[in-house]
């Protein structure tokens, strides 16, 4: 059937047409336009955006950072994109009470009464939440609250929790370091130029989760109040541990404690009693007070000095007159001090200002104290911190002494970031070559026969010196608690690590007999540390290997023999 279409209607569908073309046009145009214009927009922020995130959901400039590695490359801080959530209370629109329980049960870390105050606070911004999980945000946004804001922000993250957490520090709520290496090292982690290039530490993770344990389990065994500890490479002054407790965490600094904040390896000051006896040993030997290893000290009674008296510690006590090797041996303060007299005062001030007793430690983090230099100098004084008394360091300022005492007699400051082979610090003589490898012969004595046996690690031939020093407070000595600390370092025959343990305020127990003292507290610390991390230093345990003491052996009273350890010489463990 043929239709017939009048002139007319052809005429008005042809217009129609027309017109649904014009619209799509015109549309079209719409679309091209609004892309145009987003994809302009885009362009912009492309060009005018950091290359990282650069502010916080409340506006804020948040530095990125540069991560932090340990010295095989394990990350210790790192910077991550974290959710944040947060709330400008002036713009919140619906029933604050009830908004309030909503975020406490999505958001149970407060409860409904702490939102409650920070929506009602005079601000324009406050967060509620940080480090969010996805899913989390997912839950406050299904809230539909419009005052409640959103943002992917850079966080601070320490993926080994309250490991080495007094080296890495933490940083604030403007993205800048607060302590530690966060804080010193603040430019260099947070410069543009440099995000790309991790900081590489010194610290070794494993060996400082080893010390951070052993120190961890001795300080809950004996209820001190505090401890510290140290791993030192002693021919590059590289810490390759370094614990502090109490601790903290930094990935959660808010509930942090003044005394888990503090770093007693850096900031305490402590007299440290008998592991200085080396130290001045090795003075009276480079000085030419002592000659003769075979020079004997009377030690048969206490020494009178004004209206002072110095005593041996009852279970070390021999009554009699001892050479050098004894002196140490059986820790004698009596025999210190008579060799300090000898010296003087000003042969015993150099020793401390050559290794660096009068100035805080050089290390680079900013918690440090200098030591406390005696007020008055005497022969009293001099005596005195011959055997770690009237004087008070730190104990990394202890650890980079022993480094000295035992790789040449060259002291290096310490440093917590890698050194590359070949460009440790040149240092400074502080002890002949000849009195540095002497004064490894008679630690090694003193771990084999003398207070330092519960130090010994089969196999690692561990020398080093105990000491016990009563806590001095308000300027009087508390006779029943004291600082206990052992200065190791292994091995012997090649020295190249210091093991420094330190326990604060112990408290005897029935394994101790109740002795509070370093040989039964400290010592098995280090013993414990060496054994774990011996190997993983790269020091091969050998039962055959030893450094030579066979010219001092002779001069020892009463020793049938001894082991690595073990002997059976009849010795003071009380000091």
């Amino acid at each position: 059937m043929i239709v017939l279409v009048s002139p007319s209607e052809r005429a008005d569908r042809q217009t129609l047409v027309t017109t649904a073309h014009m619209r799509l046009m015109v549309l079209l145009l719409l679309f091209l336009a609004g892309a145009v214009l987003i994809l302009g927009r885009l362009t912009q922020l492309a060009f005018s955006a950091e290359p990282y995130h650069s502010g916080a959901i409340d506006g804020r400039y948040v530095p990125a950072r540069a991560d932090i590695l340990d010295r095989n490359g394990a990350p210790l801080a790192r910077t991550i994109d974290g959710w944040s959530i947060g709330v400008h209370p002036d713009k919140v629109i619906g029933d604050k009470q009830q908004l309030a329980q909503e975020l406490a049960n999505v958001l149970p870390a407060h409860d409904a009464a702490w939102y409650y105050r920070k929506l009602n606070l005079d601000v324009p911004f406050t967060y509620l939440a940080r480090r969010a999980l996805p899913e989390t945000v997912e839950r406050v946004n299904a809230i539909g609250e419009p005052g409640i804001a959103f943002g992917r922000e850079p966080e601070r993250l320490y993926p080994q929790s309250t490991l080495a957490a007094h080296v890495l520090g933490f940083v604030g709520a403007d993205g800048h370091g607060l302590r530690g290496i966060e804080r010193s090292l603040d430019a260099r982690l947070t410069d543009p130029d440099k995000r790309a290039d991790p900081v590489e530490l010194s610290i070794d993770s494993r060996v400082q989760a080893a010390m951070e344990s052993e120190l961890s389990s001795a300080m809950a065994e004996f209820k001190a109040e505090g401890a510290a500890g140290i791993v030192l490479d002693v021919h590059t002054g590289e810490v390759i541990a370094m614990s502090s407790l109490p601790t903290f965490n930094p990935n959660d600094i808010k509930h942090a404690t003044q005394a888990e904040l503090r770093n007693n390896v850096t900031q305490a000051r402590y007299e440290l009693g008998s592991v200085f006896k080396p130290l001045a040993m090795a003075q009276a030997i480079d000085t030419g007070t002592v000659t003769s290893m075979a020079r004997r000290f009377d030690a048969t009674k206490p020494l009178k000095v004004g209206r002072f008296t110095i005593h041996d510690d009852p279970g070390d006590e021999q009554r009699r007159w001892l050479n050098i090797p004894e002196t140490l041996i059986y820790s004698s303060n009596i025999a210190t001090a008579r060799i300090a007299d000898l010296m003087g005062e000003d042969k015993m001030k150099q020793l401390f200002h050559k290794l660096h007793f009068d100035q805080e430690s050089q290390i680079q983090i900013e918690e440090k104290m200098p030591p406390l230099w005696p007020t008055y100098w005497g022969r009293t004084t001099t005596m005195t911190t011959a055997f770690g008394h009237g004087i008070a360091i730190t104990p990394i300022q202890l650890a980079t002494a022993y480094a000295a005492l035992v790789n040449g007699g060259i002291w290096r400051p310490a440093t917590l970031l890698k050194v590359a082979p070949g460009h440790a610090a040149k240092g400074q003589r502080v002890f002949s070559q000849a009195t540095s490898d002497r004064m490894r012969q008679l630690l090694r004595l003193v771990v084999l026969d003398g207070t330092g046996r519960k130090a010994a690690a089969p196999g690692y031939r561990v020398g080093g010196k105990t000491g016990t020093a009563e806590i001095a407070n308000n300027g009087r000595y508390e006779k029943h608690s004291n600082v206990s600390t052992f200065a190791g370092v292994f091995p012997m025959d090649n020295p190249r690590y210091v093991v420094i343990a330190t326990l604060v305020a112990p408290v005897g127990n029935a394994s101790t007999y109740g002795f509070t003292t370093a040989a039964w507290t400290a010592g098995p610390v280090a013993s414990h540390v060496i054994t774990r991390v011996g190997s993983m230093l790269g020091v091969t345990p050998s039962m055959h290997r030893d450094i030579d003491v066979s010219d001092l052996t002779p001069l020892l009273w009463h020793r049938p023999g001894s082991t690595d350890g073990a002997s059976e010489t009849k010795v003071a463990s009380t000091q």
